[in-house]
Order: structure tokens, then sequence, then C-alpha cells
């Protein structure tokens, strides 16, 4: 599982770096949402956001995986997204 979690650390700060944020600097908040992300995709087949409930429709749950749907406009609200995985840059 460590492994897979590095993996995963890795893949997201490369997505938001590409985006114009940042993983959460606080290490300790960054490691628990990546391990709810792989409890998510071991139990659900998906990396679905920890911080959003699962409908049990496929469909409508494709919107919470992880980047799910909400984090751009939660980021330039708020500074980060709800489940705090990605923070503004800088």
């Amino acid at each position: 599982m460590e492994n897979e979690k590095e993996e995963l650390k890795k893949k997201m700060e490369k997505y938001a770096a590409e985006n114009g944020f940042r993983l959460n600097p606080d290490e300790k908040i960054a490691e628990r949402i990546l391990q709810g992300l792989l409890r998510n995709k071991e139990k659900h087949g998906e990396i679905y956001c920890p911080c959003r409930i699962r409908t049990g429709d496929t469909e409508k749950d494709k919107t919470i995986i992880c980047p799910c749907i909400y984090h751009r406009d939660e980021i330039e609200k708020d500074g980060q997204c709800h489940c705090m995985l990605f923070t503004r840059a800088g």
C-alpha cells in the first residue's frame, strides 16, 4: 500500500502543478486524504473523494472520483478543495 500511496501522491502532485495549484503542504493532511482515496479504491474500485458521499449510482458517482468536479471552484473560492488535498499555489 505504501508504494501505491507514493504513486498516487506523485500523480496528484503532477496534476496539481499542471493546473496551477498544489497538494496540501501539511503532510499529515495530504497523507490522510491519500490513504482515504486508496481505501475507497480498494473497497469501491475507484479513488472516490473521501469527503463526498457515494450514491451507489456508478454514473453519478463518477463526479466524485478524485479530482472531483468540485475542486476547481472550491480552490478558487476557499483556497482549497473540500477534502483539503489540493490548495491554492503559493
